[in-house]
């Protein structure tokens, strides 16, 4: 196969259109934010609720104005993770009373990016609406294990099971910015979360689901512009 040499003028627009946005990108990002949320988030559907329980969480969340429309919109990008289920099942050898536990951990996260619809200006209360795409990720561990309540070092323990599938997702969020100083801002919303084509280690046996996802979260978030200042000082 023949290869094909581009030459510089025809990359020369493209990258006359990535200055152009990069530029005043820089700018409009001294108006965003960087935040810190905890989320709980509770199984919607009878695909949730048959294979998770509702679960406490946390992520980290970029939020960017775009240029020319700063004021109406932004970009999101952002991470979590939830633990949807952290269980201990017990039981006792009827011979010895030697006690046997069965240790299984279900983990939700995502990496998310999309729009956000709202005010991105100065004022005190910033309601916004917004709509994410997802790479999803699901892990679930069972661990047997025969404790030793003197020394936990000398427990016994062996993995049944540890599993880790990506899947393909969405959220919508809506939510309100609280910013009183133009520097701190306190966010409150919730997300309805949706999953595709969930692999087979959320239960039993070979079927797929697609699980949602009810999500409540308090975050709090720092400007960009007031970082920016803060880390040249």
């Amino acid at each position: 196969m023949k290869g094909r040499i581009l030459s510089a003028a025809r990359w020369r627009p493209a990258l006359m259109l990535v200055t152009l946005l990069l530029v005043p990108a820089s700018a409009a990002a001294m108006g965003g934010k960087l935040g810190l949320h905890v989320a709980r988030m509770v199984p919607s559907g009878t695909d949730a609720e048959r294979y998770s329980e509702p679960g406490w969480g946390g992520g980290l969340q970029l939020t960017v104005p775009m240029p020319q429309v700063a004021n109406i919109l932004a970009g999101v990008v952002g991470i979590e993770a939830i633990n949807l289920l952290s269980e201990t099942t017990t039981t006792y050898d009827p011979q010895t009373l030697l006690r046997v536990e069965q240790q299984t951990n279900q983990y939700f996260g995502r990496l998310y990016l999309g729009p956000e619809f709202g005010p991105h200006g100065n004022g005190t209360f910033r309601p916004h609406v917004g709509a994410n795409v997802a790479l999803v990720f699901y892990g679930i561990s069972t661990d047997v294990v025969v404790p030793d309540d003197l020394n936990r070092e000398n427990e016994i323990r062996q993995t049944l099971r540890d599993e880790n599938r990506a899947a393909f997702g969405y959220d919508v969020t809506m939510g309100v910015d609280i910013n009183p100083w133009n520097k701190v801002t306190l966010d409150v919303g919730a997300r309805f979360i949706k999953s595709f084509n969930v692999p087979q280690q959320l239960g039993a046996g070979s079927e797929t689901i697609h699980p949602g996802y009810v999500q409540g979260y308090l975050g709090v978030a720092f400007s960009l512009g007031w970082l920016g200042r803060q880390g040249g000082d």
